[in-house]
C-alpha cells in the first residue's frame, strides 16, 4: 500500500480539487488521494473476494478505534463507529436513563444536529428542554459560564454543547463546563464535529461523558462515517433502545460456526459498541483511517497553529475592509473558523456566490460569511482572496 506524506501548507495531495482556494473544511472537506486510495483498496478487495473480504475489514475497525481514541485522549475500547455525529447524538438522547421531569440544557444558536435529538427525547420521555443563549458566551466566556452555573443550580441531568460553535468558531471551555456540570450532578455531551482534527480535544482529561463526531469536516474523511465516545462509567446506565443485530454479544457466531448458533436471546453488549447495530460504511472507515494518519503525522496542535496563523492575516485584511469579525479576541477560545459579517449595504449571499465564481470556496451559515482553512491551505492564497473581495465589492450594487 502506498505511503502518503502530509506537509503544512501543501495541497499536492488534493490534485483534483477545483477551487483555487478551498476554505470550507468546516462544511465538507475534499478527500485527499490518500483517502481515495484507501477506499479503492476496499472496493478492489470486495470486488475480488466478495464476502471473503469481510473479516479483513472488520478487523480494521479495531485499529481505527485505537487511533480515534488517541486523537481525543481516551481508550479505543470506549468508541463506537457510527454513520455521523447526528447518529451519536440520537443514540445517547434515546438511550440515556431519563426520568420524567429531568432537565437537559442546550444552547440557542447551536447547529440543529445537537438540538433536534434532545427535543425528541424531551417529547418521548417527558424531559424539560432548557435553552441558554450563546450571545453571552460570544461577548465574554466568563459571563457564559456564570449563566450556565445559574441554570445548573436549578437542576439538570445533562448539558449538550458543541466543542466549537459552527458560526463564530468559539471554542468552548470544555474542562470548565464539565467541572461545573459534574459538581452539580449533570453529565456532558459534546458535539465535536467542528473540532476534531484541527483543534486539540482531550475528552479524557476534560472528563467528558459523551462525545460524537463525523468524519467529513476537519477529519477530512467522507460523509457517512463518524464515532461516539462514552465514558466507561456511563455505559451501564444506558438503555439499549436503539440496539440492532450486531449489538448482541457474539452476534456473528451463527454466520461462521455451523448450526445451532442462531439465537435471539444473546445479551446486549455492555460496551459502547452495542450502538454499532448493523453493517458499516467499510470503504468510508478505511478512508477515515487514511486521513487520520495524515493528521497524526502533522499533529493537531501544529495544524491549529498553522491555521490560526493563516486566519490572523485573513482576518486583519477583512477587518480593514469593513468586515466585522466574530472570532474571539482571546486565543484560548479560538478554533480554526473565521466567521464575519459584511459591511453595511453588502449582500453576504451575493458575496459568497461571487467568491465561488472566482474560485474561493467558503460557507454561509445563517448569514455569516465563514472561512475554514485546514492544513493544506497556504498563506500565499490570502492576497487572491482579498483581491477577489475587492473586485466583488466594487462590482456589486449597494443593497
Amino acid at each position: 500500500m502506498t505511503t502518503f506524506t502530509a506537509s503544512l501548507g501543501d495541497r499536492s495531495l488534493f490534485p483534483h480539487l477545483e477551487a483555487r482556494v478551498y476554505l470550507n473544511h468546516g462544511g465538507i472537506s475534499a478527500p485527499s488521494v490518500a483517502v481515495q486510495a484507501a477506499m479503492n483498496e476496499v472496493l478492489d478487495d470486495y470486488a475480488r473476494r466478495g464476502a471473503g473480504a469481510f473479516l479483513r475489514w472488520h478487523d480494521q475497525r479495531a485499529r481505527l478505534k485505537g487511533k480515534l481514541g488517541a486523537l481525543i485522549g481516551v481508550s479505543g475500547e470506549d468508541i463506537a463507529l457510527l454513520p455521523n455525529t447526528t447518529r451519536g447524538v440520537i443514540d445517547v438522547a434515546l438511550c440515556f436513563p431519563w426520568e420524567r421531569g429531568d432537565r437537559v440544557i442546550v444552547f440557542q444558536g447551536e447547529f440543529p444536529a445537537n438540538i433536534t435529538p434532545w427535543q425528541r427525547a424531551a417529547a418521548t420521555f417527558g424531559v424539560e428542554l432548557c435553552f441558554l443563549p450563546l450571545d453571552e458566551w460570544n461577548r465574554d466566556v466568563e459571563l457564559g459560564l456564570a449563566s450556565l452555573s445559574r441554570e445548573l443550580d436549578r437542576g439538570a441531568r445533562l448539558v449538550a454543547v458543541s466543542a466549537v460553535q459552527f458560526q463564530t468558531g468559539l471554542r468552548m471551555p470544555l474542562h470548565e463546563i464539565t467541572k461545573r456540570c459534574h459538581a452539580r450532578g449533570a453529565q456532558v455531551f459534546v458535539d465535536a464535529v467542528q473540532a476534531c482534527g484541527s483543534v486539540p480535544t482531550d475528552a479524557g482529561a476534560a472528563l467528558v461523558d459523551y462525545l460524537a463526531c463525523g468524519s467529513h469536516k476537519w477529519l477530512m474523511g467522507l460523509e457517512g462515517c463518524g464515532f461516539l465516545y462514552a465514558h466507561p462509567s456511563r455505559i451501564g446506565a444506558l438503555r439499549p433502545n436503539t440496539a440492532g443485530w450486531l449489538s448482541h454479544e457474539e452476534g456473528l457466531r451463527f454466520l461462521f460456526e455451523g448450526p445451532g448458533h442462531l439465537r435471539y436471546d444473546r445479551p446486549i453488549k455492555r460496551s459502547v459498541d452495542f450502538l454499532e447495530g448493523g453493517n458499516y460504511n467499510t470503504a468510508g472507515l478505511a478512508g477515515l483511517e487514511a486521513s487520520l494518519d495524515l493528521i497524526q503525522q502533522l499533529g493537531v496542535p501544529a495544524i491549529h497553529e498553522h491555521v490560526n496563523g493563516y486566519l490572523d492575516v485573513l482576518e486583519a485584511g477583512l477587518v480593514a475592509r469593513g468586515f466585522t469579525s466574530l472570532r474571539n479576541p482571546d486565543v484560548r477560545y479560538r478554533s480554526c473558523t473565521l466567521g464575519l459579517l459584511p459591511p453595511a449595504g453588502l449582500s453576504v449571499v451575493d458575496l459568497q456566490r461571487e467568491l465561488g465564481v472566482r474560485g474561493v470556496a467558503c460557507a454561509l451559515p445563517d448569514g455569516v460569511l465563514r472561512f475554514t482553512p485546514h492544513w493544506p491551505n497556504n498563506l500565499s492564497e490570502i492576497p487572491f482572496v482579498l483581491g477577489s473581495i475587492d473586485e466583488i465589492v466594487a462590482a456589486l450594487p449597494a443593497a
